[in-house]
């Protein structure tokens, strides 16, 4: 696969970088995430007024109908800054849903103004007993007076507290592990029934545990109640994968260049510790990891676009593996080379590797999606697939 941006791509990454560059320094990102909501309503404006809010969504909807490369773009950007604002919960898991399961009037009344940075989505789907299998579902829909009634409780809901609508799994019929029976529910954030306990995660950013006792949602807010909502629920949460491996070469990238900045500076028997060979070697180490992670991005990215349900899961799969290796190994190196001062909370590199430690675990670990892959056809068979793939 042969990858080069594309003078439109070119322009979203120059807008992006000098964005962050200027407006999302470290010290204003802690001073966002000391503040009351943890991240920055401001600088959601300026996504919004750069067209990163619209980039997936459709052009008949108000969007620009971009595709996963350009995603890319903006997370390696969000990843090297550490940006704290819900663009995974409102971008990629909320408008993905509406932008492939919702109606045409549902995304009319909700696809613009999120697009305007006036409205935020969040994801309700997994439960306490759920791990990472997207099909436990637990919580219930029952029909009543033409919209349905949901009862359950969710976790880890990705800026579920800030969220003005959430999207919400609940079954309608079958077991809790049947594939089919699965629905989606669009059910407002002051919804009569509905309580959120919020918290922060260890990376910053916020989340929340919902609950829901007799929320009613009335026909217009029903996105999908056919049952068969699993396969776009799996194909936006291996786009949002794919997307959060972009996040986290962003992540690396800027861990390699603080710890060689770093070990420029730093000295033992007067000299510079990064003039050390064994220091170079780690050094290296970690640039081959950065690299290898890189590629995984972009092989991630391009499966994004296969219609082949089956062959997109193997290949982010894939791709998760290398990553979840990539950035362990890259965080560990880099706290271990900048030694006492990496532990701190008053230096970057130590949100770094928190949020490094939250990419690893969101959607599966990577030894979940090894797991995956080894009790599916594996990666060579995904390769074989791939061999004539292009943008």
């Amino acid at each position: 696969m042969i990858f080069e941006l594309t003078d439109q791509q070119r322009l979203v990454k120059d807008s992006v970088d000098r964005l962050m560059s200027d407006r999302y320094t470290f010290e204003a990102r802690e001073t966002i995430r000391k503040g009351t909501e943890n991240w920055s309503r401001e600088r959601w404006k300026d996504y919004a007024g750069l067209g990163l809010l619209a980039l997936r969504v459709d052009e008949a909807d108000g969007g620009f109908g971009c595709g996963p490369f350009d995603t890319m773009i903006v997370m390696e950007a969000f990843g090297r800054a550490l940006a704290l604002e819900p663009y995974v919960s409102t971008v990629l898991l909320g408008a993905g849903l509406i932008r492939l399961a919702a109606n045409a009037e549902q995304r009319a009344r909700l696809l613009p103004p999120l697009c305007e940075g006036r409205l935020l989505l969040a994801f309700a789907h997994s439960e306490e007993q759920s791990g990472n299998d997207l099909r436990h579902v637990a919580a219930t829909a029952a029909p009543a007076e033409g919209g349905f009634v949901l009862n359950g409780k969710k976790t880890l809901v990705l800026h579920g507290d800030s969220a003005d609508y959430l999207i919400v799994s609940a079954r309608s019929s079958g077991a809790t592990l049947d594939p089919s029976g699965i629905g989606l529910f669009l059910v407002a954030a002051e919804a009569s029934g509905l309580s959120r306990r919020s918290y922060r995660m260890i990376d910053g950013q916020r989340a929340a545990d919902i609950e829901l006792n007799g929320v009613r949602v009335s026909p217009d807010n029903v996105i999908d109640a056919s049952g068969q909502s699993l396969p776009i629920i799996q194909q936006v949460v291996e786009e949002t994968i794919a997307a959060l491996a972009a996040e986290a070469v962003g992540v690396m990238d800027e861990m390699l260049r603080l710890t060689s900045d770093y070990l420029r500076v730093r000295k033992q028997f007067g000299v510079e510790i990064a003039s050390f060979q064994a220091i170079q070697h780690r050094l290296a180490d970690m640039f081959i990891a950065l690299e290898q992670a890189r590629s995984m991005a972009m092989f991630a990215a391009n499966a994004c676009q296969s219609d082949d349900a089956s062959h997109r899961s193997t290949c982010i799969a894939a791709a998760k593996v290398q990553i979840s290796r990539s950035i362990r190994f890259v965080s560990q190196q880099a706290i271990q080379l900048h030694g006492g001062i990496g532990m701190t909370m008053e230096y970057k590199i130590g949100h770094l590797f928190q949020r490094a430690t939250m990419i690893d675990t969101l959607f599966g670990n990577g030894d979940h999606h090894l797991s995956r892959l080894a009790a599916g056809s594996g990666l060579f068979a995904a390769l074989d697939g791939c061999a004539s793939d292009s943008r």
